[in-house]
């Protein structure tokens, strides 16, 4: 991958601090709060099968309307992340062992569900020697088995502490969609995501095309950090250098006043230049609006990302 110069970027001196109060949300960010029969229905399912979903979790704005559609982000391997990132609200600390059932209720939901597709992510376990590589590919074999028709996404951790070739459990296993998000400009990265290498995590995404071409990769970032638009267009070719199929772009929004502040909230118009920017430079999909997050609407992306790609090859 080519060398490249990492501008300076504007931190917020506010972020991360216990008196950081959020800001008020502009009208194009307030969702409705989560009800009705369908979202209901989707707790249940997760609960009876003693699931954890990161849009708990992590608080997504759309949870409401995913689970009242029965859409629900599975997140494997216990709700205790190995890493401090300063925009998560996942609980850090020591994570319990792996639950070897864990697999098979995810795939008993996704079955009960009918989902087309899922999207499996994950905690980081840097206690772990594949940093829960093989569990991955468990919990892919397993959905596979009980809903063979279901395409399946998978939101992984960087596995920076592990060796090279545990990436190839997780490709081996041959999920859909291969995501796995940067988050935020380089220059962020110290203050934003700490645990965490910018190149190593493009090196990983550039990688899984390598193992196996027919895997869509995917990767998002999130806006309204303190980042400028040059740093935007710098990740924007990073991950282009890296054969990366799919960009997601999002607001970034405070979980908690001790969190990494909101710089500014990027607005509808903004997200809009950044959709055109990234088609321009051959993206085959592109969602960058502020309520974007990896998983949301990813079942309806995954339709549009096969069309487009058979639109580019010629396959009709």
């Amino acid at each position: 991958m080519r060398d490249l110069k990492i501008p300076e970027q504007r931190h917020p001196e506010k972020a991360h601090r216990p008196d950081n109060a959020q800001p008020r949300k502009p009208k194009w960010i307030r969702v409705k709060a989560p009800t009705g029969e369908g979202y209901n229905a989707t707790k249940k399912i997760m609960r009876d099968n003693k699931l954890v979903t990161v849009c708990e979790e992590a608080g997504c704005p759309n949870a409401g309307e995913c689970w009242s559609r029965g859409h629900a982000t599975m997140m494997i391997m216990g709700e205790i992340c190995t890493r401090g990132c300063t925009f998560c609200n996942i609980a850090t600390g020591k994570p319990s062992d792996l639950d070897a059932f864990e697999p098979g209720r995810v795939a008993e939901a996704v079955k009960k569900l009918s989902l087309n597709h899922v999207v499996i992510t994950s905690v980081d376990r840097d206690d772990l020697a594949d940093g829960g590589a093989e569990h991955f590919a468990q919990t892919i074999r397993a959905v596979r088995h009980r809903s063979p028709k279901t395409t399946i996404e998978v939101l992984t951790p960087d596995f920076l502490k592990c060796a090279p070739e545990v990436l190839e459990v997780v490709v081996e296993a041959k999920p859909d969609v291969f995501n796995h998000n940067l988050e935020t400009v380089p220059g962020f990265y110290p203050s934003v995501r700490p645990g965490a290498r910018y190149f190593h995590s493009l090196r990983l995404l550039q990688r899984v095309k390598e193992l196996d071409p027919s895997i869509f990769t995917k990767s998002g970032i999130m806006v309204g950090l303190g980042e400028d638009k040059q740093g935007v267009q710098q990740v924007m070719d990073d991950m282009r250098a890296a054969d990366i199929d799919f960009l997601t772009i999002g607001q970034y929004l405070q979980p908690t006043p001790k969190h990494h502040g909101v710089d500014r909230f990027v607005t509808p118009d903004e997200f809009k230049a950044y959709e055109t920017a990234a088609y321009g430079k051959g993206f085959l999909m592109v969602s960058a609006t502020p309520l974007t997050r990896s998983s949301y609407l990813a079942g309806d992306d995954f339709a549009k990302l096969q069309a487009a790609r058979n639109e580019k090859f010629g396959v009709n």
